[in-house]
């Protein structure tokens, strides 16, 4: 089982579910409209370290994090 948590303005609990890879958890993502738009846009990090691949791997008591784009001035 993994951890997704959702940071900044996503207004989500995090939530834990089975995954093996990133893209087992786009795809259970996207069944939730509000959520599917931020996964377009969403930076992802795995145990806290930045990932780009949905091929990566997962394993049992991973955490993923996904990180809306922010602006500052």
């Amino acid at each position: 089982m993994v951890r997704v948590e959702f940071l900044g303005p996503i207004q989500k609990d995090t939530i834990n579910l089975e995954a093996t890879t990133l893209n087992d958890v786009a795809e259970f993502l996207s069944k939730d409209t509000e959520l599917k738009s931020w996964i377009e846009n969403c930076a992802v990090a795995v145990n806290d370290t930045m990932v780009m691949d949905l091929n990566t791997a997962l394993k049992d008591g991973d955490k993923v994090s996904l990180l809306p784009p922010v602006c500052g001035g």
